[in-house]
């Protein structure tokens, strides 16, 4: 018998490849201010399907969620506060 992987598994390997194919192709084309905040969507889109199928997310309860979105909430204020140090200096 020959194993065969789900289809949540092939679907989000190929839509990770369809997303590393569009960035890299992006990454060429001059879009001026567009190509941080056009990256950064694709980037954020690969997140959540690697969070959503690989941590295996969508089969979880409410309370993983908030866990989560806690997590994400606590990467950013440490992103926010790093950041600012940066800006701040002379």
């Amino acid at each position: 018998m020959r194993w065969r992987p789900p289809f949540a598994l092939l679907g989000a390997w190929l839509a990770l490849l369809a997303l590393l194919a569009l960035t890299v192709t992006l990454s060429f084309v001059p879009l001026g201010n567009l190509n941080s905040g056009i990256a950064l969507t694709i980037a954020a889109t690969k997140a959540a399907i690697v969070a959503a199928v690989f941590m295996e997310l969508r089969h979880r309860g409410t309370r993983t969620y908030i866990f989560a979105g806690a997590g994400l909430f606590w990467l950013g204020i440490l992103l926010w506060l790093g950041m600012m140090d940066f800006l701040t200096r002379t």
